[in-house]
Parts: structure tokens; sequence; C-alpha cells
């Protein structure tokens, strides 16, 4: 079982299953029932949360948004879904704090790595929102980077299936899945689970990624506790 861990959450993980975007309470309320079920196991969870489920940077860019402009309205997004979750924790007794990379200081902290650490230390459910606080960042590459920050023992990737697939598996129905890919397979077969800079940046610190299914009720808890489930990305050498 792991001691630190860092769940990374889609914007997905909070939509309506039906509708695909905005914020579903009841849906939010079942991933917080998982966050809180891991916590009390005595592991010290953070947590990166997208934005899809509200705006999408890059899609908007292709469209003729500006793209800096466009990554800030994704980053505002985030923080939407951070206090959705931080909210959602609280009401089952969690303590969890709020961090952002960009200044709202009425909603919550500014992101400031000590004090994230002595958080995590005291029990508390951090969530980190925001992305970077820079454009052209993905909230792959900021789970990536706090996990590094913080001393996560493992980057926990939340995904709608079951890990790595040798090819989509919503377009291949006959995709299989690999139990087990290295980060330089996972970049050099273009995958596409997580952007190269993410798992580049894993890959640097020697930081494992576990990509596994959302969607199955009880897998946060079993992830965090080590169980073989989804898709382990590591240097092979595990």
């Amino acid at each position: 079982m792991y001691k630190r861990v860092l769940l990374k959450l889609s914007g997905e993980s909070f939509a309506d299953a039906r509708l695909g975007y905005g914020i579903d309470p009841a849906t939010v309320k079942r991933v917080a029932d998982e966050i809180a079920e891991a916590h009390a196991l005595g592991i010290e969870m953070a947590c990166v949360v997208g934005g899809g489920n509200i705006f999408r940077g890059i899609s908007s860019a292709a469209e003729g948004m500006d793209r800096a402009n466009a990554d800030y309205m994704g980053m505002l997004a985030t923080i939407m879904n951070g206090m959705a979750l931080r909210d959602a924790l609280e009401n089952e007794g969690v303590p969890s704090r709020l961090q952002t990379a960009l200044r709202i200081d009425q909603v919550a902290e500014p992101y400031i790595r000590l004090r994230a650490i002595r958080h995590l230390e005291k029990g508390r459910v951090v969530i980190f929102a925001g992305g970077t606080g820079n454009p052209f960042f993905t909230t792959d590459t900021t789970a990536a980077l706090r996990a590094a920050e913080i001393g996560a023992d493992v980057l926990l990737k939340a995904t709608r299936v079951d890990g790595v697939f040798d090819a989509d598996p919503e377009l291949f129905p006959d995709a299989s899945l690999l139990v087990e890919v290295t980060y330089l397979e996972l970049i050099n077969r273009d995958l596409q689970v997580m952007d190269a800079t993410a798992v580049t940046m894993a890959r640097d610190h020697g930081l494992p990624i576990v990509v596994f299914n959302l969607l199955e009720e009880g897998n946060i808890v079993r992830a965090v506790k080590g169980e073989q489930i989804g898709t382990l990305v590591s240097s092979g050498a595990l």
C-alpha cells in the first residue's frame, strides 16, 4: 500500500454521464466517497483536477480563440471542479484544502509546496487546481509536476477505460489491454493516455503511473492499496 499518492481526475470525473459536461453532484459524491475510503486507510491523498467538463482550452483554440486565453479559461474551469470536490469531501467529514496556481484568495489557498506537504502530513486531502498557472501545459503535466514536488509514491491516472490499450478501445473493440508498459513505449507508440511532457517528467523522476478505470466502483481504493489494476507505466525495472 502506498503512503502518499497523487490522483489525477479529468473533468469527465465530475460530469453527468448522460450529458458528458457540467458538474453532477451525485457523480462528484461518488468520487468523494471513494477518496474518503482511501483516506481512511491512512494514505496521504492529493488530487489534480481537470476542467474539460466545463471548458476545453485546446479545442477552443482550434476554433480560433487565442490559445493562451483559452488555456487560462480552462484553468478557471478546474478551480470550479476543485471547489466542488472539496465541498463533497468536507461533507463526508474529510478535511480538505484547495490550492490553486492562479491566485483567487476568496475561495482557495495559493499553491505553496511546503504548505501542501504539511497539509498531507496532517491528514488533509489536498486538491490542486488551476493547472501549472501557465498556458500551453495540460493538467496531466500538472499532475506529474505536483506528484514530483510533493514526493508522491505514485501517480494514479483515472480514466473511463480499463487502462492503456494498444489502440483506442472506443474505436477498436478488439484492442488489447497492456498490463505493463514503459515510459518510452508509451511515447514511441503514441498511446496517448497522457501527453509526452507528463510522461517524460514522470520518467525523469522515477514516478510510476497507474492508469485505471474510474467508472468501476472501488477502483480508487484498489489503486491506492497497490493491487493489480489497470496498467502500470514505469521504467520496466520495478
